[in-house]
């Protein structure tokens, strides 16, 4: 082969400019290798064991961070970092502690769980996912990491990354749902709008959570045992941790659950044959909140047997249980760990706060200054906006029911109609409610001069009042004293009244999230009741589905004209369902879990094995076949589901060729075109099956996507690149390998409408 003069320069500059960056990025290590072991050096062994110790402050007012619980610890050196403290002047008062007062004068990571927003909130991030708006999702990470850091926060503990398929567990709520693929695309996007390169201070530290499997507990019950293959960790449950990664995650976060029969905060195995020999991962490992201690509970030992365990494992930093700092240097004494261990703990923390810039400027974080210009923007809240409307996922709409027209009188009514603590959703530790509109008041601003909205509770969330108080632990939901029956009443009266209902239900911000799983997933009795009786005057409804899982709604797509599932958008949840409810925007949002018909069904999800009888598609029930006597095996809705106001159709897929070569690629297309009368997204879907394998491969696999605009009667041809690589899994000896062999390429608008082609990969 013959290269130009130009082709030869231009190559010897591409390899010059690489072994600079090389040169640089070496000598940038050995700067800081040379620095660390200065630093601990002067260590004592009490100090470095300081350093693994991650504290609550508890509450502490500006100008009494000296006088504090804490202050003593952290002058002494036995605070590494400090949690879930707010305000960046209290911040900067135990910074200034610790560097001005301490014997060394290492400061402390401060940080908190910013999981989806701080001020200016997303969506729950399972609603996020369901926007599949990559570029979005990170600049609602980059948000976050501004707004936190304006406020003295440099440590996120964020993404949670882990896959699950049983929608009973709370914390489904905090994921990207089922796909591994999507999961793995999103926590990369998640990493990069935290950390960017960590050079500014509006990055901070991510944490990718909670390694490993935590979204699969048995019975779907928080915290419970996990018990699974390690095939089906590697090819299902792994991937968006390792995506995370080698995206350059500095931190990870262990889970509570076990892996292998072992916790996984004393799990070597995990900790540091997988996470750190196998996926190289240079940053530390954190516990979760009591999680070293909690394996007494599992019968692990006590504190200093499951300290050293943890230790041992790989575990770097402790949060809460105090048992580094409390059993490690009796634990070298004896003997169960050396001094090298827990060095090597202190250097990783360390390195943590070099790469964050806070031995340079200490104060990076402490410019109080930024609070009044960085927290809480408009532009801030025009992207939460934005994100909050495409994560709507419309799931029926007879008739068109959708979008309303701005005029008459519309009934809104239900429980979560006119409450501001339920829209944030869960986990939104750094809400500030009070700024927040209602639905109430977004729908009347929305049609303010237009039309008349008229308002009814109709009903507490549910009826029995204990139960109630379970699902708002910490939501500020106030119990109506009202009798059901004076609700109702009012409810109906103002419905008869209207010329449309818009009824706000289902879950309670709580009721998913952290230790809110649930083993009924249909909608509070109150408020089916209700919506029974509203069915009854004749008047149109349309439902709008507050979720923070997939809820069962079986009757509801029976009965109900029009559902719109709009899970919990955050901060400005109401100027968003008005944008989509009102026509000015399409919904686009394509569900990332799939929907049971019922609880029974559960664990649930589209990229399954098929058995040795499959069922037909499409058939009910047949003896001696895989199936149910009493429900279909196929969801509600299933994984990429999505109604938009207009419609699309899709041409056959085309392929480059049927044949892919081990080094080469194949384009699969397909031409979609707006065939309704709105300008609007739609997320164009590609899924891959392996026909023949070594194992059994799932019955499909999400392996590509795009989010296109089209206006009315446009057209797109979307390619997409197919390569072995996609093709790759890992066999029954977990190595990662492509298998020559037959494969489907299928492309449509979710997994079940989809159109198939062969290709052959030789």
């Amino acid at each position: 082969m013959r290269f130009s003069k130009f082709s030869v320069l231009t190559l010897m500059a591409v390899s010059m400019s690489i072994s600079t960056r090389a040169q640089s990025s070496q000598q940038e290590q050995q700067t800081m290798d040379q620095f660390i072991q200065g630093l601990m050096d002067k260590m004592t062994l009490e100090e470095k064991i300081g350093q693994l110790n991650l504290p609550a402050t508890g509450e502490i007012i500006t100008g009494e961070a000296q006088s504090s619980n804490i202050a003593a610890s952290i002058q002494a050196g036995k605070v590494g970092g400090l949690l879930n403290l707010k305000g960046v002047d209290r911040i900067k008062e135990l910074q200034k502690l610790a560097v001005e007062k301490s014997r060394l004068g290492i400061p402390l990571l401060f940080g908190m769980d910013v999981i989806h927003g701080y001020e200016t909130v997303f969506p729950i991030p399972l609603a996020m996912s369901c926007s599949w708006d990559l570029k979005g999702i990170e600049q609602s990470a980059h948000i976050a990491a501004t707004e936190a850091s304006a406020d003295g926060i440099c440590w996120t503990f964020s993404p949670m990354v882990d896959i699950c398929r049983d929608a009973r567990w709370g914390r489904i709520a905090e994921g990207s749902g089922e796909d591994p693929y999507l999961g793995s695309r999103i926590a990369e996007a998640m990493v990069r709008g935290y950390q960017g390169d960590m050079k500014g201070n509006d990055q901070i530290l991510a944490c990718v959570k909670h390694f490993a499997l935590y979204g699969a507990p048995d019975a779907g019950r928080d915290y419970n045992t996990v018990d699974m293959s390690r095939l089906r960790m590697y090819n299902e449950y792994f991937a968006p941790y390792k995506a995370a990664v080698e995206a350059g995650a500095a931190s990870v976060m262990a889970s509570f659950n076990t892996v292998d029969g072992i916790p996984a905060t004393g799990n070597r195995w995990l900790m540091t044959e997988v996470l750190r020999n196998q996926w190289n991962f240079k940053g530390f490992v954190v516990t979760d909140y009591t999680g070293m201690a909690e394996m007494i509970a599992h019968g692990m030992g006590d504190l200093q047997q499951v300290s050293a365990l943890a230790l041992k494992a790989g575990i770097d930093m402790d949060m809460i249980s105090d048992g580094f700092l409390g059993t490690l240097a009796q634990s070298v004494k004896e003997g169960k760990v050396t001094e090298a261990d827990i060095d090597q703990a202190c250097r990783r923390i360390l390195e943590a706060k070099y790469k964050a810039g806070l031995f340079e400027n200490p104060y990076k974080y402490c410019d109080s200054k930024r609070r009044a210009t960085d927290i809480f923007t408009a532009a801030h809240r025009e992207a939460a906006r934005k994100l909050a409307r495409e994560s709507f996922v419309l799931l029926k709409n007879e008739k068109q029911t959708l979008p309303l027209k701005k005029s008459g009188k519309i009934a809104l009514i239900g429980p979560l109609a006119n409450t501001r603590a339920n829209m944030p959703g869960t986990w939104s530790v750094a809400a500030v409610t009070s700024k927040y509109s209602t639905l109430l008041e977004g729908l009347q601003k929305a049609v303010a001069g237009k039309a008349q909205i008229l308002y009814a509770k109709g009903s507490n969330l549910m009826y029995d009042a204990q139960l109630q108080k379970n699902a708002c632990s910490f939501a500020d939901e106030t119990r109506d004293s009202r009798s059901d029956e004076e609700m109702l009443k009012e409810a109906l009266e103002v419905a008869n009244q209207a010329d449309i209902i818009v009824a706000a239900l289902g879950e309670s911000s709580e009721m998913s999230g952290e230790c809110s799983s649930r083993t009924q997933l249909e909608m509070p009795d109150a408020q089916r009741d209700l919506l029974k009786a509203l069915l009854k005057t004749n008047k149109p409804i349309v439902l709008l589905n507050f979720a923070g899982r997939p809820t069962v709604l079986t009757w509801e797509q029976e009965h109900i004209p029009a559902i719109l599932n709009v899970w919990f958008g955050g901060s400005e949840t109401a100027d968003a369902i008005a944008d989509v409810i009102f026509g000015d925007y399409s919904p686009s949002g394509k569900l990332t879990t799939s929907f049971p018909r019922t609880v029974g069904q559960v664990p649930i999800h589209y990229n399954s094995f098929n058995t040795g009888r499959p069922l037909a598609e499409g058939s009910w029930f047949s003896k001696f076949k895989t199936s149910y006597i009493d429900c279909p095996n196929e969801p509600l809705y299933p994984f990429g589901y999505g109604l938009s106001y207009t419609s699309f159709s899709y041409s056959p897929v085309t392929l480059s060729s049927t044949t892919l070569d081990k080094q080469g690629s194949i384009t699969a297309s397909v031409t979609v075109k707006n065939t309704g009368k709105y300008d609007a997204d739609e997320i164009v879907q590609l899924y891959i099956r392996d026909l023949v394998g070594s194992i059994v491969r799932p019955v499909k696999e999400l392996k590509g996507f795009q989010r296109i605009h089209l206006k009315q009667g446009e057209s797109q041809t979307v390619s997409f690149e197919i390569t072995p690589e996609q093709l790759k899994f890992y066999n029954s000896n977990l190595e990662y390998v492509y298998e020559p062999g037959e494969f489907q390429v299928m492309i449509g608008p979710n997994s079940h409408d989809v159109k198939p082609v062969s290709f052959t990969l030789k």
